[in-house]
């Protein structure tokens, strides 16, 4: 599940220590940018068998390319459009085992097989979201949903 050998234990415990580097990197900071960046550095150093994390933030009713780890990447994507603006419009995780089943599914990395994207909200509103890509099918699973959503809840506190 994770890139680096040093931690053991299983997919749960693994992701609260992510959460818990995350709030210690975070603590204190606030500038949304920098957290941002730092947050999407840290998924992309622990995350195993994916080639691009980062956030795509609201911007005039669409989402504009924000601090990511990866490939250049779509710079602006409309609500309602691919898998970030079908997450970003409904408010609510999207988890797509198989990008190319993906109605309308935008291709900016074509190694990209699935997908996971979590809504991030600040003070209500719908901020951004935070996407992360894999070159393999099946990437994600329940358990990554809940912790990626908690590691997302912990972010935005700091938003």
């Amino acid at each position: 599940m994770f890139k680096t050998q040093t931690y053991e234990g299983n997919t749960k415990e693994q992701y609260e220590l992510v959460i818990k580097q995350l709030k210690a990197l975070l603590e204190g900071e606030t500038n949304s940018i920098a957290n941002l960046s730092n947050a999407s550095a840290l998924l992309n150093q622990f995350l195993d068998r994916i080639n691009w994390v980062g956030f795509y933030l609201v911007e005039n009713h669409e989402l504009v390319l924000g601090p990511f780890q990866g490939l250049p990447a779509c710079v602006r994507i409309p609500f309602e459009r691919g898998v970030c603006g079908t997450a970003a419009a409904s408010g609510k995780t999207i988890v797509v085992e198989d990008v190319n089943t993906f109605p309308g599914h935008i291709a900016c990395d074509a190694a990209s097989q699935s997908e996971i994207v979590i809504p991030i909200f600040k003070d209500g509103e719908l901020f951004g979201v935070l996407d992360i890509d894999s070159p393999k099918k099946n990437r994600f699973d329940h358990t990554d949903q809940i912790y990626l959503e908690k590691f997302v809840r912990t972010l935005e506190s700091f938003l």
